[in-house]
């Protein structure tokens, strides 16, 4: 468009629509960026006062910006493609000027859009009226809510891509109402960011919407004194000041200073308090102060200004400071244990405290994004409730642990992906010494501060920048080899996360995810689901390689192979080059692939495979493989069955590779269980049932990446069909939004289940950062990277025992029996049942002690022997006369 009537006037109309209501909101420095401001999207619904749905955009800048090459892009809630509406935009928008796109309608009622404030029609545009992902996009093709061109989004309603937590857009479509940007700032929170509204305001200001984030574009008329108040006064006993909007005068000490990273201002406390635990009807003796840092930790000030509450956090926005000299000192406050309800933790809000006792790391995914950690009290983390407990009981499950939960933050308002100073600034708390994995412990060796900053945190004094802190200590459980789980050979199963030798620069109009100096890394919505460039492909292979061969196993089930066949090559193509790079980097291993049976590949495979290797030393493919083709499967991997025998035993197995339906899309049974339970359920059911008819009699082993966790229906549907978890430690081998659980099983028959000695989930991945992944390598100042297995997926492996039965030599010679126990554990019993020449039988056992032993029995015709071990049978043999 060309610049409309509003240009160059639109924080003019912003003032004007403000006066007598700025001061209830903190100042803050506009977005930098085009921001979307208002979204109605229920036009034409019953009720509604639009016949068409809108969104607006705001350029809050101090320049006039092209809208020629943006695009407005919309997704589905649950959505994992690219967008499914794309809206070019054009024309040239001004500083502080507003772009009204109107969209498609969902009935009739309501009046149009007044005249002159729509500047584009895109009937294609019909985003749901509850719950969806919004977004504006650098670029004309449809691509991913969270694409690095993506300049602004909003995610409302169960959004499964918002910034930070989605909008909630009350009601449903026949409720009037839009979600309307409260401030021209954009904190990367959602939820936080903005506010559902029936005042809705194409074109023109949003209701309480401020110029420039808070600070008011044009003074209030009058202003009334400032009134002296205690901090505790100004703090209330509630979650909300009772003098919002008040001009006060109070007067303590500097706690805490943030001049870099975003939170502009220091913390306060009253002269003398601090020391004593407080009760939720106690008031608070902090307060946050916005937009002064020229002070220094102990400072005594006098400080005037407004009251407001924002994001939760009460604060004094807009002041003048005067340093005293009558400050009694402020105390740290003890916490025993974390306080528990909001209303024990408002009484603390501010506070310079000191926790106590052991925390836990229970989320660390926004490390590399806010420099922030979940931690739990106490010594364990929190967990997938359905990990736990069944569906039924997963609600009162996680109302009771959610409870332990508090984020330790980086004093810090950063997006440490997005803004460019944060990219060269190194992370918080991450080293290769501190990796902060979940699970881990932590501990206060020095006081925060106890704040909400759009959820309760334990805030540094000051901005936290590299991993060298001096106020937390913290452990490094990295394990350094794989739990040893005995037995003659391993079996284990590895998610290896989307190994692809078809790169994205390969691939046309790929998108990438690029680090911080533009150079892509990894593949953005495309065909091609791994690393964009040779370079990142040789970092993924690098930890891919040290993972598999520090297994140590000899049979691996493989998820996430890239399926070579959908991309013109021979379908093993991948497959074996992964095998070439392991050789490479051990030729002691002799790893070799289970290739594909051609009859027995299913049309309409996904680009991603399951696969199988092997150590041809240890162990031997029996006959070919086969694929279950089932229409279960039509959304998922289609499970891959292959038998083997131990070389030189009497012991063979089926190993059946899955990777079940994920949770990220499909249909919602309401269950809690994630999206597309009914068809993981499904595919437990087909599975089952052909495994009791292809592998009648054999042991069987189920393993891979089941998408479903422990107490769900999918395992449980397994479990009734004769298998059990045969993986039974407490370790789990997935995170996921702050919660750990189990996605990746090793079940077993009863016949499987006899040849087992133990299994164990090998903790590499699922409780790393995404900062060590290769694909973040070079996106901080700080290279995380290293070519070890940590990190080398998001799932951990899980490996199994198998004890074999050996072959033992056994000869009769006169009237003595003899078996050769060379090979055979020490202390084993060694049990020989003999049959003599006149038909009656006699049974002798002794332990193994060395390479052989002999036992007497009279004209003896045949002998069995049974050599058992730790409850297994390991050895048996025969001999006739």
């Amino acid at each position: 468009m060309q610049p409309s009537a509003r240009a160059g006037v639109g924080l003019v109309l912003f003032a004007t629509a403000l006066v007598g209501v700025i001061q209830a909101v903190p100042a803050r420095a506009a977005a930098d960026h085009l921001i979307i401001n208002e979204a109605h999207l229920r036009g034409g619904s019953s009720n509604q006062p639009y016949t068409h749905k809108f969104v607006e955009i705001l350029n809050p800048t101090g320049s006039p910006v092209v809208l020629d090459g943006l695009t407005l892009q919309y997704r589905s809630a649950t959505g994992t493609s690219n967008a499914t509406t794309v809206v070019p935009l054009t024309g040239t928008l001004a500083s502080g000027d507003l772009h009204v796109v109107q969209g498609g309608s969902n009935g009739t009622t309501g009046t149009a859009l007044p005249a002159g404030v729509v500047d584009q029609v895109a009937s294609g545009l019909n985003p749901s009226g509850t719950t969806g992902t919004i977004y504006l996009v650098q670029g004309s093709s449809a691509t991913l809510p969270d694409a690095s061109s993506v300049v602004d989004k909003l995610g409302y309603g169960t959004s499964n891509s918002p910034e930070g937590t989605a909008a909630t857009y009350t009601g449903a479509n026949s409720d009037p109402g839009a979600l309307a940007r409260t401030t021209t700032d954009d904190t990367g929170n959602n939820a936080a960011d903005f506010a559902f509204t029936t005042d809705i305001t194409p074109g023109a200001a949003n209701p309480g919407q401020s110029a420039d984030g808070g600070a008011p574009s044009t003074p209030p008329t009058s202003t009334p004194p400032a009134q002296s108040r205690t901090i505790a006064e100004i703090q209330g006993t509630t979650d909300t000041s009772p003098l919002v909007g008040r001009q006060v005068t109070t007067r303590g000490v500097v706690t805490a200073v943030y001049p870099t990273g975003g939170f502009n201002g220091f913390y306060l406390q009253a002269p003398g308090s601090g020391g004593v635990p407080k009760t939720a009807s106690d008031a608070s003796d902090g307060v946050f102060v916005y937009g002064r840092t020229g002070v220094s930790v102990g400072n005594c000030l006098d400080v005037s200004g407004t009251v407001v509450e924002y994001g939760g956090l009460t604060e004094l926005s807009g002041v003048t400071t005067t340093a005293v000299d009558d400050c009694a000192p402020v105390a740290v406050t003890g916490l025993a244990t974390l306080p528990v309800t909001d209303a024990d933790k408002e009484a603390y809000e501010g506070m310079l405290v000191q926790p106590q006792g052991t925390y836990t790391i229970t989320n660390n995914h926004a490390a590399n994004q806010y420099g922030q950690l979940d931690l739990a009290v106490g010594d364990e983390p929190l967990y997938t409730p359905t990990d736990k407990v069944p569906h039924t009981e997963a609600a009162a499950y996680e109302a009771q642990q959610v409870r332990k939960l508090i984020t330790l933050d980086d004093g810090s308002s950063w997006n440490l992906l997005t803004n460019s100073t944060a990219k060269n600034s190194p992370l918080a708390y991450l080293s290769g010494a501190t990796p902060m994995r979940t699970g881990s412990h932590v501990s206060f060796t020095g006081p925060v501060i106890l704040d909400h900053r759009f959820q309760w945190n334990y805030q540094p004094t000051r901005q936290v920048v590299g991993a060298e802190v001096d106020f937390l200590a913290s452990e490094n459980d990295r394990p350094t080899s794989v739990p040893a789980v005995g037995g003659d050979v391993k079996l284990a199963t590895f998610n290896v996360l989307n190994y692809f030798t078809d790169l994205g620069q390969d691939e046309a109009g790929c998108k990438a995810y690029t680090d911080r100096s533009g150079t892509p890394v990894g593949t953005n919505g495309c065909q091609v689901r791994g690393a964009y460039t040779p370079a990142a492909f040789a970092d993924q292979q690098a930890k891919i390689v040290s993972a598999v061969n520090g297994l140590d196993a000899d049979v691996v089930a493989l998820m996430e192979i890239e399926n070579s066949a959908n991309f013109g090559h021979d379908r093993d193509q991948t497959l074996a080059n992964l095998v070439d790079a392991l050789n490479a980097a051990d030729p002691g291993k002799g790893w070799r692939y289970v290739p594909t049976s051609p009859a027995q590949v299913p049309t309409g495979e996904d680009n991603i495979r399951l696969a199988f290797i092997y150590r041809a030393g240890t162990v031997a493919p029996v006959d070919g493989s086969v694929i279950l083709s089932d229409p279960a499967f039509a959304n998922a991997r289609q499970p891959l069955g292959q038998k083997f025998e131990v070389r030189g035993t009497k012991t063979s197995f089926v190993a059946v590779a899955n990777h079940f339906k994920s949770k990220g899309s499909g249909a919602d049974d309401g269950t809690g269980q994630g999206l597309s339970n009914p068809s993981r359920k499904a595919q437990a059911t087909a599975l089952t049932s052909w495994v009791g008819q292809v592998f009648a009699d054999q042991p069987v082993f189920l393993l891979g990446d089941f998408n479903a966790y422990s107490k769900e229906e999918p395992v449980q549907i397994i479990e009734s069909a004769g298998f059990s978890n045969v993986v039974t430690s407490d370790d789990t081998t997935y995170q996921f939004g702050g919660r750990l659980g189990s996605l990746d099983h090793v079940f077993g028959n009863d016949r499987a289940r006899q040849l087992v000695s133990s299994g164990a989930v090998w903790n590499i991945n699922g409780d790393e950062s995404v900062a060590f992944q290769y694909s973040r390598r070079n996106y901080n100042v700080t290279d995380l990277y290293a070519a070890d297995p940590f990190a080398s997926s998001d799932h951990d492996p899980a490996v199994v025992g198998i004890v074999a039965v050996k072959v033992v030599d056994v000869a009769i010679k006169g009237n003595r029996v003899g078996v050769e126990t060379a090979g055979l554990p020490l202390g084993a019993t060694v049990t020989v049942s003999a049959v003599l020449d006149d038909g009656s039988t006699r049974t002798f056992t002794a332990t193994v002690t060395g390479s052989a032993l002999s036992f007497k029995a009279p004209s003896v015709k045949s002998a069995t022997v049974e050599v058992t071990s730790g409850g297994h049978v390991v050895g048996s043999g025969s001999a006739l006369k």
